[in-house]
């Protein structure tokens, strides 16, 4: 009888273990893009807040996108305030609908059923501010449907970006993967 009892408890601790571990990875996964969003420089935001402005104006989509996750980042600093920046990160589905005002991924959790939106961009600052000259270059689309040619686009089309500057090409200034 105590071994039976015993095995009884040893199993419902277990069952309460998978259940925290559970909502464990529930909270961590909701939250993984807003932490990521947090820990971007200003410079790097405002180019993620042009790109999900662009791909929540599309008219084809439903949900609301927010940042999901970076991964290349490159700038230059071409003195006089000027700075040039290069991103590439995911953008992905939630649970509200389009026009959501004030989306976070607090508020509106991120959906796994969607594929992601992979985006890259280049684009020039002056006193932390995007210039409207040159246009930024903004190119998101579902990770399913790129290409090699795509990138390869992206990355020349951004390269060329120096703008007459004289400055190295972006893509081969520092930055983090």
């Amino acid at each position: 009888m105590f071994f039976t009892h015993r095995s009884s408890v040893c199993e419902k601790m277990a069952e309460w273990l998978h259940v925290v571990v559970f909502i464990a990875a529930v909270f961590l996964s909701s939250s993984e893009g807003l932490n990521d969003f947090d820990k971007l420089s200003d410079s790097y935001k405002k180019g993620v807040e042009l790109a999900i402005e662009q791909v929540n104006s599309h008219a084809g989509v439903q949900q609301h996108f927010l940042f999901f996750k970076s991964l290349k980042q490159s700038s230059i600093e071409a003195g006089f305030e000027v700075s040039y920046f290069y991103h590439h990160f995911y953008l992905k589905a939630t649970k509200c609908s389009r026009g959501t005002e004030n989306a976070n991924s607090k508020k509106c959790a991120f959906r796994n059923d969607r594929p992601l939106i992979d985006c890259a961009m280049c684009y020039k600052t002056y006193r932390e501010k995007i210039e409207e000259e040159p246009k930024p270059f903004v190119h998101c689309v579902h990770r399913p449907a790129l290409t090699e040619e795509m990138k390869n686009t992206r990355v020349e089309h951004c390269n060329k970006m120096g703008y007459g500057s004289g400055s190295p090409t972006l893509l081969a200034s520092t930055g983090s993967d």
